[in-house]
């Protein structure tokens, strides 16, 4: 009988440690078309410019805690950034993608064919100050191509560009 009520006590004790940390855990969902809207800028500030955006491209995610992952293209025609950017990325939590560490803040990104891959480079949006380079590799099997798509972890953990990946884990918040 001690045994039992000894279960008991424990029982109720530890619960609430668990639904305590059950709360406080992360989840990320894809964002709404409104919500990347409301993040997201018309006119992305990259170096000295300010680029226009193609909003129908936009892509995100959102945690339960509001933090956001978003990107859309820049349509760079014309800017003295044509080439060297193809992307502005709003990072809102800590995440790495490929080998490249982006602390919360604004990037550019733009990339270079090299065999069957793409190399991403990602920079600072306001400066043009490199943060690293990683790869994006081609999708394996058939898959709808997208300009950009930033996929949920608990589905692919990738952002997507046309055919080509790259993998990302959430950091500590």
């Amino acid at each position: 009988m001690k045994n039992g009520m000894f279960a008991v006590v424990m029982a109720a004790l530890l619960l609430p440690v668990s639904w305590a940390s059950q709360a406080e855990k992360t989840t990320w969902r894809q964002a709404t078309d409104a919500e990347l809207t409301a993040l997201l800028p018309a006119r992305a500030p990259v170096e000295k410019e300010h680029i226009e955006t193609e909003m129908r491209t936009a892509s995100g995610i959102v945690s339960n805690r509001g933090r956001y992952i978003a990107g859309v293209v820049l349509i760079t025609a014309g800017y003295s950034a044509d080439g060297k950017y193809s992307h502005y990325l709003v990072v809102q939590s800590p995440v790495r993608v490929g080998g490249v560490a982006l602390t919360p803040g604004e990037y550019a990104f733009g990339w270079q064919r090299d065999g069957d891959a793409l190399k991403v480079h990602f920079n600072v949006a306001t400066t043009g100050a490199l943060v690293g380079t990683t790869d994006a590799h081609l999708i394996a099997g058939h898959t709808r191509v997208e300009s950009l798509r930033i996929w949920p972890p608990g589905d692919k953990a990738l952002i997507q560009i046309g055919r080509f990946a790259m993998p990302y884990v959430m950091g500590e918040e």
